[in-house]
């Protein structure tokens, strides 16, 4: 959510930088609702005054014996005014808050403008894109010819857009989980943390992805009002939701391996074929709740920990930052890792990285006390997957593949798979 004393303040600069993201601002309906707001607000701080006040008096009176019949009944005709009062202020304060839980984050004065994924800018490339020499498979062949990977069985049990996995090769997917957990909490000094995988609706609206984008959630049927989790960046950030940090104990940075649940709402038809996008599929996710003033360095340290995972597997990789036009709703600035894969010739998102500053914490109410003031003051929120397991399990089967179909294990993979260095088709 951003800063409505923003809006109020500085409304001309918000509506250009929201419409840089192509959001319209309907500033005139806003501002009418504030102005709206402040006059039932001091309307109703009036009548609680005089409510106060009347009340004292009725006390003195009595006190002196005397007739308080005329007093109270004044007070009866307050407390009559100050309900309905009372009652349009949170009508009018929920359908401002409304408006606001509507509107993106604005973009960081880095963050490139453009209107669609056409207009990110290549940052850097890691790796030579690889020539094979040979016509590469995707990953549903290679899956299919190792005899390994079974989306047939996974539309039996579930429906479309599941996957099975079995044998060496769903060894390999755990791990590769196993390598990003270790690389992740040993090396750059994440603490792990378990989190459920269902979360209320408060959870999901102090991340961002409630309102706007519910019908890409799995609601669970019942009376809790739980949704299943798109992403551990869910319940990870909301564990310091309605809390104040100490300055000593940041930065907070947190991984966590979780399963990841989206209805794919809106994409039929497009990734039908695969792994590429699925109803369930499981990641390893970055979380760093840091003060504000280091939110941009935490941003480039987080995404090269993502990039250490396939630098360390070997993997040709590309870094873009995403237009203003293309980025995600919470963001203010993110980097997306574009993994090749040889079998569909082309560039695949396989994580994305973005510091949403204090869009998130406004939501979350969470805080630092600030020593120079020792007042409470918003956090930032960095996150980003390191990286989608899915999606890199893909990547080794379609990089490290040879012309007979075998696939050859990242020798930092083979500590894992007890000896297994090649998986070959059956």
């Amino acid at each position: 959510m951003i800063d409505l004393k923003l809006i109020r303040s500085d409304l001309n600069n918000v509506v250009k930088r929201l419409n840089s993201r192509g959001y319209v601002l309907d500033a005139e309906s806003l501002s009418r609702l504030e102005a709206r707001r402040k006059e039932v607000q001091v309307r109703t701080q009036e009548l609680q005054s005089r409510r106060n006040a009347s009340a004292k008096e009725i006390g003195k009176v009595k006190a002196a014996g005397q007739d308080a019949a005329p007093l109270l009944a004044a007070v009866a005709n307050f407390g009559d005014e100050l309900k309905q009062a009372e009652a349009e202020l949170d009508q009018v304060q929920q359908r401002l808050d409304g408006i606001l839980l509507d509107i993106p984050n604005l973009p960081h004065a880095s963050v490139p403008q453009g209107r669609d994924e056409r207009d990110n800018v290549e940052l850097r490339h890691w790796g030579d894109t690889p020539e094979l020499g040979f016509e590469p498979k995707d990953h549903v062949d290679l899956g299919a010819a190792l005899g390994m990977l079974d989306f047939e069985t996974a539309a039996k049990i579930a429906g479309s857009r599941f996957v099975a996995i079995t044998g060496p090769l769903a060894g390999l997917h755990r791990a590769l989980t196993q390598f990003m957990m270790n690389l992740h909490t040993r090396e750059y000094g994440y603490s792990e943390i378990y989190v459920p995988y269902m979360v209320n609706a408060e959870s999901m609206r102090g991340t961002g992805q409630l309102p706007k984008f519910e019908e890409d959630l799995f609601a669970i049927q019942g009376d809790q009002g739980f949704y299943l989790i798109p992403t551990a960046e869910v319940p990870v950030t909301n564990v310091v939701r309605d809390e104040i940090l100490e300055a000593s104990t940041l930065p907070r940075k947190y991984v966590a391996h979780t399963p990841c649940f989206r209805s794919e709402a809106g994409s039929y038809g497009k990734d039908a074929r695969g792994m590429i996008r699925q109803h369930q599929f499981e990641k390893v996710e970055l979380v760093q709740v840091v003060r504000p003033q280091d939110s941009y360095d935490a941003l480039e340290q987080l995404t090269a920990h993502a990039e250490a995972v396939l630098q360390k597997l070997g993997l040709s990789y590309r870094v873009v930052v995403l237009c203003t036009g293309d980025m995600g709703f919470a963001a203010a600035k993110t980097y997306d890792i574009e993994i090749w894969l040889p079998g569909q010739q082309r560039f695949r998102e396989i994580s994305s990285c973005s510091n949403f500053e204090d869009f998130q914490a406004r939501r979350i109410r969470a805080r630092w006390r600030n020593p120079d003031t020792g007042k409470p003051e918003l956090v930032h929120t960095v996150n980003g997957s390191a990286l989608a397991v899915g999606r890199t399990l893909v990547a080794v089967m379609e990089q490290c593949q040879d012309e007979s179909g075998r696939i050859r294990i990242p020798d930092v993979l083979q500590p894992y798979m007890n000896g297994i260095d090649i998986l070959k088709p059956s």
